[in-house]
């Protein structure tokens, strides 16, 4: 019973870290991962940098953006940030 007593605190600890740093980063994640396999052509997107454009090639690692008239940028994929509101003008 002793070794029980001693054992609950790091067990209690493990359990509020994972609850509270551990799951919500991995609903974060997943939902990041869905929202780059669901790219496509044409999207208005934002990258980390903060790079606003609009996609107009997409591989499985590259995106190419259209971010002017005649100014078309390649990125990584994993660096597109999120997806712009389609209603929101500049």
């Amino acid at each position: 019973m002793d070794n029980l007593g001693g054992l609950l605190p790091i067990v209690g600890i493990i359990a509020i870290f994972y609850f509270l740093l551990i799951r919500p980063q991995r609903k974060q994640q997943k939902q990041r991962n869905a929202m780059l396999a669901a790219l496509k052509k044409g999207d208005k997107v934002i990258t980390i940098g903060g790079l606003h454009g609009t996609i107009i090639e997409l591989t499985d690692e590259r995106a190419t953006l259209k971010v002017g008239e005649n100014q078309r940028l390649l990125f990584e994929r994993s660096s597109i940030h999120a997806i712009s509101d389609e209603n929101e003008e500049k």
